[in-house]
C-alpha cells in the first residue's frame, strides 16, 4: 500500500480499518542467497539496499527479539556529517546524503528534521580545532559555519553565559545536520525491504554457524537452520559475541550508553546542541521532550541500562551548560549497548571466514550512519568490493596502522 494523501482519505472513510501490515512477518526458509543477522536500522538498510539497488532479494533478516528493540530504538536520534578525517567524511556526508531523500525513497514518514547541529567551543584551542574540522567539512563540499560568541548568543540566549566556569567562546555549526524519528528509520527500512520480497524473521536468535571447508554456509538459530551463500553480521553491541560463534575476535569492546528523556515541553531548542567543556548533547523533539545523553558507562557490559554516577555526570553537563534544565522533570531513560572499537571508527569488511561479512564498531555513530553503512554493506556483499565511501573501514587496519582515529584517543575503546 502506498501512503499518499489519497490513501488516507480513503481510509478516514472507513474508519481506518483498511491499513495493512507495514511489512510481512515471515518465517525462515531453507536457505536464502543473504542472511542478514541484526534486524536493527544497519541490517533492515543493508536488505533494502541489496534488494532495491543490487536486485538480490532472496534475503532474510534475522531479529533475535522483535523490530525496534535494539540499538535503532535506543539512541538520541541525531544526524550529523561534521567529521574530521578524510576516512569519516565522506561516508558520513553519503549518509547525510541518504538522509535528505529518504522519505521519498522510502514513501514512509521518518520525520527527517534538519534543524542543525551546533558544537560548542569554550577555550582557544577548541576554538582552534573547530575551525580546523570546520575547514576540512568544506574542503569535502560539507556545510560548516564557525559562529562567534555573540552569533551563539543570538541564536540560544537561554544558556550560561555569564557564570559559567567554561565559558562559551563559540560554536561550530552544520545547519544541515538534525533529527530523525528512530523508530520510524527501522518501521520505513522494513517496509520497504518486505515490499521487495526481503523475508524478516522476528524472534529468531542466532545460535551458532555452520562452517565447512573454511567458509560459512549456514547459521543455527532457535527456529531451526538456515543455510546462505553469504551472511551478514550487523548486530551493534553484540558484534564480538555473535562473532565469537564463528570463531572470530574482533577488535571491539561492548559498553553502555545511557540517553534521556524529559517531560513534554514548549518549542525551546531550535536544533542540536553538544557541550564542549564535557560530554553532553541535547535536542528537542517533535513531541517536546528534551531528549539528551553524555558518555558511555565506564565498563564492559551486554545490559541495557546504565548507572547512577554516569547519571549523574549528565546532569552536571547539562546543569553547566542551561542551568533551566534542573526544573524539568525526567520522563524515562534507557541503555543501548555501543561496539566501542579500537579507533572510534566503524567496520565495514569480509571477514577471514569466507562468506561471512561484519559491519561493526560503530561506537557513538551508529544511527546517524544508518542510511550509509546499509548503502556500503549492500554493495560489499553483492560485488565482495568495498564502497568508495566506506572502503577505509577495512577489518585489518588495526594490524596494519591505517587507523581512523577521529579523536586521537589511541587504542582505548573507552575513551572514543
Amino acid at each position: 500500500m502506498k501512503y499518499s494523501i489519497f490513501s488516507l482519505a480513503a481510509n478516514a472513510l472507513t474508519g481506518h480499518k483498511g491499513w495493512k501490515p507495514a511489512w510481512r512477518d515471515a518465517s525462515p526458509r531453507e536457505a536464502y542467497d543473504v542472511v542478514i543477522v541484526g534486524g536493527g536500522g544497519h541490517g533492515l538498510a543493508t536488505a533494502y539496499y541489496l534488494a532495491k539497488e543490487h536486485g538480490i532479494t532472496n534475503v532474510a533478516v534475522l531479529e533475535k527479539g522483535w523490530i525496534g528493540s535494539g540499538n535503532v530504538g535506543r539512541n538520541t536520534t541525531i544526524i550529523r556529517s561534521n567529521y574530521l578525517l578524510p576516512g569519516n567524511i565522506p561516508f558520513y556526508e553519503l549518509s547525510m546524503k541518504l538522509w535528505e531523500g529518504l522519505e521519498q525513497d522510502l514513501n514512509y514518514n521518518a520525520m527527517v528534521s534538519q534543524r542543525g547541529v551546533l558544537n560548542l567551543f569554550h577555550s582557544d584551542a577548541q576554538r582552534d580545532a573547530f575551525a580546523r574540522r570546520g575547514n576540512a567539512m568544506r574542503l569535502h563540499g560539507v556545510d560548516a559555519e564557525l559562529l562567534d560568541r555573540d552569533a551563539v548568543r543570538k541564536m540560544l540566549p537561554f544558556l550560561n553565559f555569564d557564570d559559567a566556569r567554561f565559558p562559551i567562546q563559540g560554536g561550530l555549526l552544520q545547519p544541515r545536520g538534525g533529527t530523525v524519528r528512530h523508530d520510524a528509520v527501522a518501521w520505513g527500512y522494513a517496509r520497504g525491504a518486505s515490499d521487495r520480497g526481503v523475508d524478516i524473521v522476528q524472534n529468531c536468535e542466532v545460535t551458532g554457524f555452520r562452517i565447512e571447508n573454511g567458509r560459512a554456509v549456514a547459521v543455527e538459530t532457535t527456529r531451526g537452520t538456515i543455510r546462505a551463500r553469504k551472511i551478514a553480521l550487523a548486530v551493534a553491541g553484540n558484534s564480538s559475541r555473535v562473532a565469537a560463534m564463528a570463531g572470530l575476535r574482533l577488535p571491539i569492546e561492548s559498553h553502555v550508553l545511557q540517553a534521556f528523556v524529559s517531560e513534554g515541553l514548549k518549542p525551546l531548542l531550535p536544533g542540536v546542541v553538544t557541550f564542549g567543556a564535557g560530554h553532553f548533547y541535547i535536542s528537542q523533539s517533535d513531541k517536546g521532550g528534551l531528549v539528551f545523553g553524555g558518555d558511555i558507562d565506564g565498563y564492559n557490559s551486554y545490559a541495557q541500562r546504565g548507572n547512577l554516577p554516569t547519571v549523574e555526570d549528565v546532569c552536571e553537563g547539562g546543569m553547566a551548560l542551561m542551568p533551566m534544565i534542573g526544573r524539568v522533570r525526567l520522563l524515562r531513560s534507557w541503555g543501548g549497548i555501543m561496539d566501542m572499537s579500537m579507533d572510534g571508527s566503524p567496520i565495514i569488511d569480509r571477514t577471514p571466514v569466507d562468506g561471512l561479512y561484519l559491519n561493526a564498531g560503530w561506537c557513538y555513530g551508529g544511527f546517524k550512519a544508518t542510511p550509509a553503512s546499509g548503502w556500503c554493506f549492500a554493495h560489499l556483499i553483492a560485488h565482495d568490493v568495498p564502497h568508495p565511501a566506506g572502503a577505509a573501514f577495512r577489518l585489518d587496519r588495526f594490524a596494519t596502522g591505517h587507523l581512523i582515529d577521529e579523536k586521537g584517543q589511541g587504542a582505548q575503546p573507552n575513551l572514543h
